[in-house]
């Protein structure tokens, strides 16, 4: 059964430009989306990472299981390859010791190929993104917060 990931609406009124990669900027947590919001948003991001070189990212979730599932659907519709856990985390527990049930942050970078977790409790819900293009620093950016689930009904299974 599918974790409900708990959302806002994003503030909109009839003058309200389309949603952006910008209009995300400063908010706590990743906004409610409509199904055309969702498509335009991925449709946006994947402009924006094409620009870039390679990425880091964070996902600030609910649990551990929600986090890593926002993670593998974001490599799956992004076409990247998937982080492999490291054995600690930042705040020096094993990954065992993340609670399944407790707030965590996700850090991954492609550099390394890795990811770590850590508990964070605190913390919005949402979906971070960092393009890196050590040529261009002008095509660097970061995305987000962007929902947990954005790739959730676009990503295909391995295989």
């Amino acid at each position: 059964m599918a974790t409900a990931i708990p959302c806002t609406l994003l503030a909109t009124d009839s003058g309200a430009s389309p949603i952006s990669l910008a209009s995300l900027r400063g908010l706590r947590s990743a906004p409610c989306l409509d199904p055309a919001q969702r498509q335009r948003l991925r449709g946006l991001l994947q402009e924006a990472v094409a620009r870039c070189q390679w990425f880091t990212l964070g996902v600030m979730a609910a649990d551990r299981q929600q986090a890593i599932a926002c993670l593998r659907a974001c490599e799956a519709a992004l076409g990247w390859a998937p982080l492999q856990e490291e054995a600690g985390t930042d705040a020096g527990l094993e990954a065992s010791e993340v609670s399944a049930e407790a707030p965590v942050f996700l850090k991954g970078n492609q550099r390394s190929g890795s990811f770590r977790l850590r508990r964070e409790a605190g913390l919005g819900r949402g979906l971070l993104i960092t393009g890196h293009n050590p040529d261009d620093a002008a095509r660097e950016d970061t995305w987000g917060p962007l929902p947990l689930d954005l790739f959730a009904d676009t990503a295909t299974p391995p295989g």
